[in-house]
């Protein structure tokens, strides 16, 4: 049986800076061995997850028997990460997707007249089904969800044709299920294409066509339109919140990009999915807050009378910048994509102005990845003490040092 009181855990999009998720999961699973705690299961019974986040949250969930095991899962796979694992990266793949895609914006009107030259996005990510198949073992979750190993699943994604944004979830039992302006949830026996779906950055991935009450709808990354990104895992009964972003939640003012003429597309674009991906849960967080802090002042009668009901949240974030990481990690990438996103504006050399929000995103490579789980990892154990006290493994740590 999941554990009491209901933990949620809340993974957030961000393409490649998801690996900063892992390492997150890796400091909490070290530090829950370290206190004895004597349960396989994993804590957290609600998971639900965004972009890049909801095939973390799916394989943790897959593997919601054995936490200890899929968290490693998860780490080995991230630390071996190659960019060809996720889009094609060779020539032929570039220059299909692309470089057909760029050429589109300049000359489109003369190209217009022939669908094969209409590509859907930059990359091609067929090769992320293959990776899917391996990390996330979706056949699993059924048996989790039958086993009260797991409550509920849920993976979110924007709807194309209706301008929604849809909460996927598979649960344990039936839930009611909620519609708030723009956003709504659906029961689904969860899938690839959901995975694929909420991970399908605008303008980077292809979209990925789902059902929806019957009808075949075009659906991309669930990080576009996100309002409340910590509202599916309240909905499906979380009591408490463990909350991990991939980017900074507070920003420090002053800090500025060197004017060094017109921004680039890529400067531009990466501006934008870090609106996409980072904003609404900074603004979540701050609105859950207040709504504590609100019913703090309340009377035990007046609480009662309301609906709401204070979540407990602990909220972790990289204490750095993860462009500035990327941008030590931008040469990594394969020649082909190097020479495409050169086109856009991200170039090497360590300097952060240039392109490397973007790359941030894309940047499907080990060293990368293995420099954002070691800072997960750091910022975790940073806060043990906090860790400890949330989960409430402080008193388990003190009882085996008896």
């Amino acid at each position: 049986m999941y554990e009491t009181p209901l933990t949620g855990l809340v993974l957030s999009g961000g393409g490649a800076r998801a690996a900063y998720q892992v390492g997150v999961l890796h400091a909490i699973a070290q530090l829950r061995r370290g206190c004895h705690v004597s349960s396989r299961r994993s804590p957290f019974g609600v998971i639900c997850g965004t972009s890049a986040g909801a095939i973390n949250a799916a394989a943790l969930a897959c593997n919601a028997d054995q936490f200890d095991a899929a968290v490693e899962g998860l780490t080995q796979v991230w630390q071996q990460l190659r960019t060809a694992q996720v889009y094609r990266a060779d020539s032929l793949g570039v220059v299909r997707t692309g470089a057909q895609w760029l050429t589109m914006l300049s000359i489109g009107w003369l190209l217009a007249r022939w669908r094969k030259a209409r590509p859907r996005s930059l990359f091609d990510n067929a090769p992320l089904v293959d990776l899917l198949a391996e990390l996330v073992p979706l056949q699993r979750l059924p048996r989790m969800l039958r086993g009260r190993h797991l409550q509920a699943l849920a993976v979110t994604a924007s709807n194309y044709n209706s301008g929604e944004h849809v909460t996927f979830y598979q649960a344990a039992a039936p839930l009611a299920h909620w519609v708030r302006s723009q956003r709504i949830s659906a029961p689904a026996e969860l899938s690839c294409a959901h995975l694929l779906a909420s991970s399908a950055i605008p303008f980077l991935f292809p979209a990925t066509e789902l059902a929806l009450d019957g009808r075949g709808e075009w659906f991309g990354d669930g990080s576009m339109r996100q309002t409340a990104p910590l509202s599916p895992a309240i909905h499906l009964g979380a009591q408490r919140l463990l909350v991990i972003g991939v980017g900074r939640m507070v920003e420090q003012s002053g800090r500025r990009i060197a004017n060094n003429g017109y921004p680039s597309l890529a400067h531009v674009a990466g501006h934008a999915l870090s609106g996409i991906f980072l904003d609404a849960l900074t603004a979540d967080v701050e609105r859950l807050q207040r709504i504590n802090r609100t019913l703090a002042l309340l009377s035990d009668e007046a609480r009662v009378a309301t609906p709401l009901r204070q979540i407990d949240a602990l909220v972790i974030a990289p204490s750095q910048h993860l462009e500035d990481i990327a941008a030590r990690h931008v040469a990594d990438l394969p020649p082909p994509v190097r020479g495409l996103l050169r086109g856009v504006g991200v170039h090497s050399g360590g300097n952060a102005a240039h392109g490397a929000a973007l790359a941030s995103y894309v940047l499907f490579e080990s060293g990368y990845t293995r420099e954002l789980i070691a800072l997960g990892e750091r910022d975790v154990m940073a806060r043990r003490d906090e860790v400890l006290a949330f989960f409430g493994w402080a008193a388990a740590e003190a009882a085996a040092g008896r």
